[in-house]
């Protein structure tokens, strides 16, 4: 279950030193209430609230890829991975970025950039493997349908230059209402 809400003056038993927290839910919480009352032990994760980007915005992202990659001669799948290269965020464990090595090969490369299941950026990092085989270095990059609002408006500009810097029409880039609309929920400027 999860809830939005605000975080209230902390209250501290002085006896004990142990800290009780306060939170203010925005939703009804009556009944998860009583379902969880009476459980010993619970877990709780609290963190900064984001605004989740909606499905128009994603809609509208695929419609510009499909555009783009019509220009310049690429497969949709290519060109998603080219803005995820430019703008997208890594994938992340323990606080660290995820790289990985593949054949430093045209093959591979093609594979990379065509790939659907997973997204790679490659980095100038090539080594020679002891089977003697050059190895390239990736960096893991996080698929956009786990972006949030902030992250997802940063895709769509990238991708709206790219577009224009593609020479695709102003006209074809965004209606009026898609312009007012990614301007109000996502502060893209067209």
């Amino acid at each position: 279950m999860k809830f939005t809400g605000k975080l209230k003056e902390p209250i501290i038993d002085y006896l004990t030193g142990r800290l009780t927290i306060l939170f203010e839910p925005c939703e009804d919480f009556r009944q998860t209430y009583e379902e969880l009352k009476g459980c010993e032990k619970l877990s709780l994760e609290i963190k900064r609230y984001r605004r989740k980007r909606s499905l128009d915005a994603n809609a509208y992202y695929w419609v510009l890829i499909g555009k783009l990659a019509k220009v310049l001669e690429l497969s949709n799948p290519e060109t998603h991975n080219m803005m995820l290269c430019r703008y997208g965020q890594p994938e992340v464990f323990d606080g660290k970025a995820v790289y990985m090595t593949i054949p430093d090969t045209e093959d591979a490369e093609k594979k990379v950039a065509n790939a659907t299941d997973y997204h790679l950026q490659p980095t100038s990092q090539v080594r020679e493997g002891n089977d003697g085989i050059m190895y390239r270095t990736y960096k893991l990059l996080r698929g956009s349908h786990t972006f949030n609002s902030e992250e997802m408006a940063r895709l769509i500009d990238g991708l709206i230059g790219c577009c224009k810097d593609a020479g695709i029409p102003d006209a074809e880039i965004a209606t009026p209402d898609e312009k007012r609309l990614l301007k109000e929920r996502y502060g893209v400027k067209l």
